[in-house]
């Protein structure tokens, strides 16, 4: 399998973490859930994507069927011969109000989850219990267990056993562990990478994307940011790496103001 696969392959595993209790906050979550085991209350749980929302429903009710709020079909007729459902991303239901009128009607014990920001007044009544995961930004030690056991993961996936370094590596929060796994797999393998696998990896990326006339200005970026960034990273200093690079210092301060949305990061 060539490296371009792997890494594509990495970027399509994505699934849920099991929910991390490192931090405090992600603690006293976890004491919620534990508690509404033994209650038979409706509840419904809140929170960004990949926070562990649909982890900590399953270990609430880990015998229910888990069905998505916009399949509203299979939802409907699920509903008539079951006794507790995990109910996903409920801000997506086509008609929320016939699932709860169904809900009711049959007796049934629902865990349900949804974004920070969805609010109906149905949904508010309807739910004895609520509750909202912190994002991992807010969750530092959720975040380290988290690297730990996508690392651990990795290896077992990749039949690849080395150190994971980490010293360099900022993890990448957009969408809290689904991300962050994502990103954790592949900096893995790219530990290991070889020079003619990363040229066949942009190859691969600039392929459907070149066709205008100033293709070359458009993507020296691709190279240009992360010499820079792996530069400055080592060098700890501009002087230094111009030094290093051969470039005139204004010459790579240029090249830093051109490429500045790039280097936040």
């Amino acid at each position: 399998m060539t490296m371009k696969i792997v890494v594509a392959l990495a970027a399509a595993l994505v699934v849920d973490a099991s929910y991390i209790t490192a931090s405090a906050s992600s603690a006293e979550v976890f004491k919620t859930a534990t508690l509404l085991k033994t209650l038979s209350v409706n509840s419904l749980i809140t929170g960004e994507m990949g926070v562990g929302k649909k982890s900590l429903a399953q270990y609430i009710l880990p015998d229910a069927a888990v069905i998505d709020a916009s399949n509203l079909d299979e939802l409907l007729t699920t509903l008539q011969s079951v006794n507790q459902v995990i109910i996903t991303n409920l801000e997506n239901s086509p008609n929320i109000n016939k699932v709860l009128d169904s809900v009711n009607s049959n007796n049934i014990r629902i865990v349900a989850t949804a974004k920070s920001s969805y609010y109906q007044e149905s949904i508010d009544k309807f739910f004895s219990i609520k509750f909202d995961i912190p994002p991992l930004a807010q969750r530092e030690e959720d975040v380290k267990e988290l690297i730990e056991k996508f690392t651990k993961e990795a290896s077992n996936i990749f039949s690849i056993d080395y150190d994971f370094n980490i010293e360099s590596f900022t993890p990448d929060l957009s969408q809290n562990a689904n991300s962050l796994r994502r990103q954790v797999m592949i900096s893995y393998l790219l530990q290991d990478i070889k020079e003619s696998e990363l040229i066949s990896i942009i190859e691969s990326y600039l392929v459907d994307k070149l066709g205008s006339n100033n293709d070359y200005k458009n993507f020296l970026h691709l190279y240009e940011v992360p010499l820079i960034k792996a530069g400055l990273y080592r060098f700890k200093s501009q002087l230094q790496l111009s030094d290093k690079l051969g470039l005139n210092r204004n010459t790579l301060r240029k090249k830093i103001a051109d490429n500045e949305k790039y280097m936040k990061d």
